[in-house]
C-alpha cells in the first residue's frame, strides 16, 4: 500500500451522512479522495465542503452505481490505482403499495440500492486494487444481523457477498472487509422518525447509553483501511455501541 499520506481513497455515498464522514477521514489523513453518489450538487458542496487548505482536492463524481452501464461509463474518471474502496453508498427503498407488485418494488428496489451499488463498482476495479496492501471496506447494517425485511435482507446479502470477494482477492494480498452499524444518528436515513423520543428509545438499547453518529462508522472505517489492520479479512465489525451484540 502507499504511505498513509497520499492514498486513492473512493467513497460511494460520500456526498451525505456516513459516506460523507468517511470521506472527511481520509481527507484529514491526507489522501486523495473521490466521492461517487446520485446527485451532482449534493457531491459537489461535499466536496468543497471537505475541501482542507494546502490538501488534496476531493473529486466529486456523479453516477448511478446499480446501473451497469453508468458504472462502466465512470471507470474513465476514477483512478487507475485504487488503494482503498469504500462502498457506502445504498438507503432504503421506499415504494409502498399493495400485493405482489408492491412487494417486488420494495425487495428489488432495496437490492439495487445496497447491494448492486457495492457490487457493480467493485467488481468493475477489481484489477485497481493495490497489491499486497489494497482494501475493500463495505457498509452493512445491525438490520442484516437483526432482522428488517427487505433492507436488512438486502444489507445480508452484503455480508454472505464480501466472504466470497474476501477469499477471491486474498492472493492478491487485498483485503475485504464490513463494518456493520447500528443506529445512527445524523445521517437523514430515518427521516422525521428519529425525534428525542425515539432517540432516547434507541439510546437505551445500547450498552454506553447513547446512538451512534457518523464519525463512529467512519473510525472503524478508517481502522480496517489502516496498515494495522492487514491481518484482517472476511470480517463483520460489529459498532453499534452494544445494541446487538456480537454473533
Amino acid at each position: 500500500m502507499n504511505e498513509a499520506a497520499g492514498r486513492n481513497v473512493v467513497v460511494t455515498g460520500g456526498g451525505t451522512g456516513i459516506g460523507r464522514a468517511v470521506a472527511r477521514k481520509f481527507v484529514e489523513t491526507g489522501d486523495r479522495v473521490v466521492i461517487v453518489g446520485r446527485r451532482g450538487a449534493v457531491l459537489r458542496a461535499a466536496a468543497d465542503e471537505l475541501r482542507t487548505p494546502g490538501g488534496h482536492p476531493v473529486t466529486p463524481v456523479v453516477c448511478d452505481l446499480a446501473d451497469p452501464d453508468a458504472v462502466e461509463a465512470v471507470l474513465e474518471v476514477l483512478p487507475e490505482r485504487i488503494d482503498v474502496l469504500v462502498n457506502g453508498a445504498g438507503s432504503r427503498e421506499v415504494a409502498v403499495g399493495a400485493g405482489p407488485h408492491g412487494v417486488l418494488a420494495r425487495w428489488r428496489g432495496d437490492f439495487e440500492r445496497n447491494v448492486l451499488t457495492a457490487v457493480l463498482l467493485t467488481d468493475s476495479v477489481r484489477d485497481r486494487l493495490t497489491p499486497d496492501g489494497g482494501r475493500v471496506i463495505t457498509v452493512s447494517s445491525v438490520a442484516a444481523l437483526r432482522g428488517g425485511g427487505s433492507y436488512g435482507a438486502s444489507k445480508a446479502a452484503l455480508h454472505a457477498w464480501n466472504h466470497s470477494l474476501a477469499t477471491q482477492l486474498g492472493h492478491q494480498g487485498v483485503t475485504a472487509n464490513v463494518v456493520a452499524p447500528g443506529t445512527v444518528a445524523g445521517t437523514g436515513f430515518f427521516g422525521d422518525r428519529l425525534n428525542e423520543a425515539e432517540l432516547t428509545r434507541r439510546a437505551g438499547r445500547t450498552l454506553i447509553g447513547r446512538v451512534g453518529q457518523p464519525e463512529d462508522v467512519a473510525s472503524a472505517v478508517l481502522f480496517l483501511a489502516s496498515p494495522e489492520a492487514g491481518f484482517i479479512t472476511g470480517e463483520i465489525l460489529n459498532c453499534n455501541g452494544g445494541e446487538l451484540l456480537g454473533r
